[in-house]
């Protein structure tokens, strides 16, 4: 696995870790996390693929955006990322935050998404969630961040290994970068989810039954919108599926990429 810095067209530049040949696979990951978060699935998945997984801006060595932005500039962001690479439309998965993203682009820019995989994706949150996942943005804005309360909702009891590096990586985050990607993932979960019977392509909607944020429900509603979406919900996990079944994920991923894409885009 190689680790590179790679200049974007807006003058930023996005870090990322890539391994294997083969079709690209593009990974992104959620608020606070890092390329590395994605290791199961480039070890995996690296013998088939051409595995890409980047630091989200303000996370890791890529740039940040603007403190005032929200999820479109993350979108825009992912294109100019997409075409940086310039490996032709990608395999696209994106995690949490990194789902919003994924969706958005293959939204916005069809011509640069083969698949697409959301894993512990939301969608249309109802208002108590959509109140306290408001509350903890503005808590964030204050400056008072505390790393508990997400390793609380997304690990059980028995997962103090990789809580422990989980809650390594946030500890690294800077609080301003972590704001924004925070304040963007609680106001987008209905930014793009109108507009989601427009994907064309194959897509896996995965969730852990024990996610009470990124919901099973909201998996299922997502993949009844997308005209090719499959929901996988993965029993007796939550948040950090990826990370916690990656066995189950890795399995489920390779389904996605073996389906049948209608068309290649040129």
């Amino acid at each position: 696995m190689t680790s590179r810095t790679l200049p974007l067209s807006d003058g930023g530049t996005a870090h990322i870790l890539e391994a294997g040949a083969g079709e690209p696979l593009l990974l992104i990951h959620g608020v606070g996390m890092c390329a590395d978060a994605w290791r199961p699935q480039i070890d995996a998945l690296r013998g088939g693929y051409h595995v890409v997984a980047v630091d989200m801006p303000g996370h890791g060595g890529t740039s940040a955006l603007s403190p005032t932005a929200r999820l479109p500039d993350f979108v825009a962001w992912a294109a100019r990322l997409v075409e940086a690479l310039d490996l032709g439309p990608v395999n696209l998965a994106g995690h949490s935050m990194g789902a919003l993203v994924s969706a958005g682009l293959a939204v916005e820019r069809p011509d640069l998404v083969r698949r697409l995989a959301l894993l512990n994706a939301v969608y249309c949150r109802g208002p108590e969630a959509r109140a306290a996942v408001m509350a903890r943005a503005d808590e964030l804005a204050r400056g008072k961040s505390s790393i508990d309360g997400p390793l609380t909702r997304w690990f059980g009891d028995d997962q103090a290994a990789i809580r422990d590096r989980v809650a390594g990586w946030l500890k690294q985050m800077d609080l301003q970068s972590y704001t924004t990607a925070y304040r963007s993932f609680a106001e987008g979960d209905r930014t793009y989810a109108e507009h989601l019977d427009r994907i064309a392509c194959p897509a896996l909607i995965l969730t852990g039954d024990g996610d009470l944020n990124s919901t099973p429900g909201m998996s299922v509603e997502m993949a009844a919108r997308i005209p090719r979406g499959r929901a996988v919900i993965v029993a007796g996990h939550k948040h950090m599926v990826n990370l916690t079944g990656p066995d189950t994920v890795n399995d489920a991923l390779r389904t996605w990429l073996n389906s049948e894409v209608a068309h290649e885009r040129i």
